[in-house]
């Protein structure tokens, strides 16, 4: 196995990213696998290298309807961190970070993991109190968070204002060190060569247009634009369309889907250290290694499709960005866009088996979805090839909806709910 360092990671990304390094090469569906996984973004391809790599399983297609990435895992704010509540959201999210730590070793692909802190500000006595909870239970589950004064927060993150005269003056802010950023298309891009080097099929402009079952409600595989396949074991990875193709099965699911913006800047030298975030204005920050800045906002008041959103959402979010960071007050912005997320009404996500034999979903994650991306498709395998959950993902069933055993993560998401 090479292993690269410096500048010779970064090239081979990009020989990677120009297709001069690809070992799949988009084969012609055959007519029956052993698994079937519908979605070929970060999630469902961990998914099936996972398969693959600890269980043994290789004879698994990856259908995309569309182009390798191109759908939620090209277009996210990059943002990985496990600082969150409830026991269950930790442990997905820090079993997601120690993957993230060795995953560029792990796939021989440099994914641009960079721990380079996230830091969620306070802007008055209960963010402040909200914050030392979150500490708190984070330090109760063995996840690094600590509690930074206005000027620690500060000397951490130098362009931030703290003068007592704005908006939302900054209190303080929790800070885990751990927490970063990742290269989003370099994620897919990863365990897509590391999962086709085993045998895994990735077929990509192949849309599901039905989900096949016999008489005894098993799933058989399911009808595409490219032909019927087969399979005994069908997983349904696809934000933003999972209820269309849970319906398909005669499954309803409890998902809404909503625009989530962001944009980006005109790249410039590197100036700004860390990530920042803030619940309280919907807005969030931190620079890319191409150097643009990544913002984030909130998800719209209303369900949609739009791949726009509306634009007071972003005006309000470059309007605090600004106030918080008078330096970038006269930035270009270069492109702006929505993601399309799926939202349960614990706001956590969903993994694991339906009430269909043989299908299985992996949803609903919101705003969390790209920092979980490893952590996800880790469990999501488990769950594929044992036919139950793995006990980080215990939780996270359908079932809990009927129940009323919520993981109401609402207050403790990023800054969209």
């Amino acid at each position: 196995m090479r292993k690269f360092s410096g500048f010779a990671l970064a090239r081979e990304t990009m020989r990677a990213h120009k297709g001069w390094d690809r070992q799949w090469d988009n084969p012609e569906p055959r007519a029956k696998y052993e698994v079937i996984i519908i979605g070929a973004g970060g999630h469902g391809l961990a998914t099936a290298y996972y398969l693959a790599k600890v269980h043994g399983i290789t004879d698994v297609a990856v259908l995309e309807k569309g182009w390798l990435g191109g759908g939620n895992t090209g277009r996210n704010t990059t943002i990985i961190r496990s600082n969150y509540l409830y026991d269950e959201s930790a442990g997905i999210y820090d079993h997601a970070i120690k993957l993230w730590e060795t995953l560029s070793q792990e796939l021989n692909y440099n994914v641009m993991f960079s721990q380079r802190g996230v830091m969620m500000l306070a802007h008055n006595v209960h963010d402040a109190q909200v914050a030392q909870r979150h500490i708190h239970a984070n330090r109760l589950n063995g996840v690094d968070n600590e509690w930074l004064d206005r000027d620690a927060a500060k000397a951490y993150c130098p362009p931030l204002n703290i003068s007592s005269s704005l908006r939302y003056p900054v209190m303080g802010a929790a800070l885990q060190r751990r927490g970063g950023v990742a290269r989003h298309d370099a994620v897919a891009w990863g365990y897509a060569r590391a999962a086709s080097a085993m045998g895994v099929h990735i077929i990509q402009n192949c849309e599901v247009t039905g989900i096949n079952q016999d008489s005894n409600g098993q799933v058989t595989g399911v009808e595409t634009t490219r032909g019927s396949i087969g399979a005994s074991k069908v997983g349904i990875v696809a934000a933003g369309h999972t209820s269309v193709l849970m319906e398909m099965a005669g499954v309803r699911m409890p998902l809404e889907s909503f625009p989530l913006q962001a944009l980006v800047s005109e790249p410039v030298k590197p100036c700004f250290p860390c990530v920042v975030m803030s619940n309280t204005v919907h807005a969030y920050i931190s620079q890319s290694d191409k150097g643009e800045l990544v913002i984030g906002a909130g998800t719209d008041q209303y369900t949609s499709y739009s791949q726009t959103g509306g634009m007071h959402i972003i005006s309000h979010t470059l309007e605090a960005i600004c106030e918080m960071f008078p330096m970038f007050s006269r930035m270009k912005m270069l492109r702006s866009w929505g993601g399309i997320v799926d939202v349960t009404p614990d706001r956590s996500p969903i993994i694991a088996k339906t009430p269909v034999k043989g299908l299985y979903v992996n949803c609903g994650w919101g705003t969390g979805g790209f920092k979980a991306t490893p952590g996800s498709g880790h469990v999501f395998a488990h769950t594929i090839a044992k036919d139950e959950p793995h006990k980080i993902n215990a939780g996270y069933t359908l079932e809990r909806f009927t129940t009323g055993r919520l993981i109401d993560e609402a207050a403790a998401a990023a800054v969209a709910h």
